[in-house]
């Protein structure tokens, strides 16, 4: 059975799966980001998990993988397979591609930004399925965006579109490491929610889930917190409606586990901010954590022709 690689990189783990002509996940793993950030460390580890998924798909299918797509949180030269910035990975100018191509026997390899590739699988067999213009958000640590025009995802010139989490909505607010202050997601992720119910709570250990849960008893420090968090994402989003005219927002992450505790105020807060804009339809992502690893196969079956 004809198959490809896919890898999801970030940097507290590494999903790794085969995947079918149809997208359909065939076997998937998992395994732990090494806590040592040096370069040649992580990337070992990335190698490793390419071979081993090599090597069962011989194994089970009686053929290897046909190409590799891989998914990794910063900015990729998709023509060398260079990458050229991935901050919390350690990597600077990696010629992974490269790398990859010369583990596993010269087998083709393409590549794509981890919430570009979970937006192009949320459009193809997820919740954007027949959406032409769309906004997909991955909220979780930071904020990231994808962004859908007339079927395509949207890289920008230079591989940067879709940094939705760095639209400052709070301008002389909180300090962001990308050097501005205010940015959405000091105010809107799931890790910023979590700080500011640590905070309010006085449990240092608490985070979005547990602000979350005390919100859904009733505890008004959560509420404040939470209507702080969705202010701030509504500002953003009616940025984006504003620019950009998405007929459908989706939502994924650790954040929209929350459910309609996230949706209904959500939807309520965006539709007040609204003047000329039109209200889109605003969902949650259908493929969970999977999104990314799916996204990177269909990179890798694209590079096949499909």
């Amino acid at each position: 059975m004809k198959h490809v690689i896919a890898l999801d990189v970030g940097g507290t783990g590494i999903k790794s799966a085969l995947i079918g002509s149809s997208g359909e996940l065939l076997h998937q793993a998992r395994r732990e980001t090494p806590r040592e950030r040096g370069t040649d460390t992580v990337v070992e580890s990335v190698l490793e998990a390419a071979a081993e998924l090599r090597a069962h798909g011989e194994r089970r299918f009686g053929r290897p993988a046909a190409a590799v797509g891989v998914a990794v949180p910063g900015i990729v030269d998709v023509g060398t397979g260079t990458v050229v910035f991935a901050a919390n990975l350690g990597w600077h100018d990696l010629p992974l591609g490269s790398l990859l191509a010369d583990r596993l026997g010269g087998v083709p390899v393409a590549f794509g930004h981890d919430v570009r590739t979970g937006g192009l699988a949320e459009q193809r067999i997820g919740a954007g399925r027949g959406a032409e213009q769309f906004l997909f958000l991955a909220i979780g640590t930071g904020i990231a965006g994808a962004i859908a025009f007339g079927g395509r995802i949207e890289a920008g010139a230079h591989g940067a579109g879709g940094e939705i989490g760095h639209i400052v909505v709070r301008p002389g607010g909180a300090a962001c490491p990308c050097g501005r202050r205010g940015c959405l997601e000091q105010y809107a992720s799931a890790s910023a929610v979590g700080r500011a119910w640590a905070a309010a709570s006085g449990r240092p250990a608490a985070d979005a889930a547990a602000c979350v849960r005390a919100l859904e008893a009733g505890d008004s420090r959560a509420r404040t917190v939470w209507d702080d968090a969705l202010a701030a994402l509504a500002d953003g989003l009616v940025t984006c409606l504003t620019l950009l005219d998405p007929g459908t927002v989706i939502i994924g992450g650790g954040l929209a586990e929350a459910g309609d505790t996230l949706f209904e105020p959500l939807r309520a807060a965006v539709g007040k901010r609204l003047a000329f804009e039109r209200m889109p339809e605003i969902v949650p992502a259908a493929l969970g954590e999977t999104a990314g690893c799916l996204g990177a196969g269909l990179l890798a079956w694209d590079l096949l022709g499909g």
